[in-house]
């Protein structure tokens, strides 16, 4: 069984004993592979929704009839209420956001209400519904920004370098700050860089792997880039929903760093991309300063001791087999 399926348990079959999630966020990368791995272990499963001409289903196309859909939106708290009060659920898995960094310039305010004020509004209608639910915040490595300490770990300062890394700044101490003030589980997962053959176009891995495979097909010519020397810590997305679980299942809430542990350069990335292909990545890429953020993040590796200790997580996936796997879905699916 690969890495891209994450495979069952068999689940309960009454329902009154099953677990209930609610997942915001379930139609992308992260939502569906959490939905997946939360099915596997007998869960019920809600996914919140924005109401939306444009709602794009692909990526839970697959689990869509066992997974119960809800109609909600982090910039609205009385729809969330709605939600909690309709569904009850006893895990809330936050992992809506406003997700793309270079977006985050141009569109900072609605970045900062939906990546930021959202998760406030999402844990007020926790607290005055049902406060014993279990919450998880999908916090970001963005958050570290122009780093001063290498590797980052859970104490490591923040210095966000975009508004999207500001807005998740708030949206970690915002669950920190209920956490300590209204008791509640509350745990945040600083998630480094991970990816799949889920990620979104718009992303600079899975742009190189289309890219590479387009080129490879005959359907394209070039790929143009922005910042080749940036170094990010990737891992897979699959892996790292586990430990998003992991983390609500422990007797106390807190903060864990999840990540590889290693780091890996643009240019890296494009060259086992473009060479599992067997092409020459330098001559088919080339740099674009549109592409460039108005401010870089250059070198974000971080250390995972802490989830290990505490949670017993270690990812299953190499950074080659991750690049592999996406390579290849990229050409399976240009190909059909």
């Amino acid at each position: 069984m690969g890495p891209e399926n994450l495979g069952r348990d068999v689940p309960t079959t009454d329902t009154d004993l099953m677990p209930k999630a609610l997942i915001t966020g379930i139609t992308g990368q992260d939502g569906s592979y959490l939905a997946e791995f939360l099915l596997g272990r007998g869960y019920d499963v809600v996914g919140m929704l924005r109401r939306s001409s444009t709602v794009n289903f692909e990526r839970i196309d697959h689990i869509q009839d066992e997974i119960t859909l809800a109609q909600g939106d982090l910039l609205d708290g009385a729809s969330m209420i709605q939600v909690l009060r309709d569904h009850e659920p006893d895990e809330v898995y936050n992992l809506a956001a406003q997700s793309f960094v270079q977006t985050s310039f141009g569109q900072a305010v609605l970045t900062g209400e939906t990546t930021g004020l959202g998760v406030t509004r999402l844990l007020d209608a926790i607290r005055m519904v049902k406060p014993d639910i279990r919450f998880y915040q999908a916090s970001s490595s963005e958050m570290f920004g122009k780093v001063n300490q290498v590797p980052q770990d859970e104490d490591t300062p923040f210095h966000p370098r975009s508004p999207y890394g500001v807005a998740k700044v708030y949206g970690h101490w915002i669950t920190v700050n209920y956490r300590e003030s209204y008791d509640m589980h509350a745990s945040s997962g600083i998630l480094f860089n991970h990816e799949s053959p889920r990620r979104g176009l718009e992303f600079v891995t899975r742009k190189i792997t289309d890219g590479a495979a387009r080129i490879k097909l005959g359907l394209a010519d070039e790929l143009r880039l922005g910042n080749l020397d940036a170094q990010r810590d990737w891992g897979f997305a699959g892996d790292y929903v586990k430990a998003m679980w992991q983390m609500v299942q422990q007797d106390e809430p807190g903060d864990f760093v999840i990540c590889m542990g290693e780091t890996h350069s643009v240019r890296e990335f494009c060259k086992l991309a473009f060479g599992m292909l067997d092409l020459d990545w330098e001559q088919y890429v080339t740099v674009d300063p549109q592409f460039y953020r108005p401010a870089e993040v250059d070198l974000l590796i971080g250390d995972r001791s802490k989830a290990e200790k505490v949670l017993g997580w270690t990812p299953e996936t190499s950074f080659e087999e991750l690049v592999r796997m996406m390579v290849e879905a990229d050409v399976k699916r240009l190909q059909s």
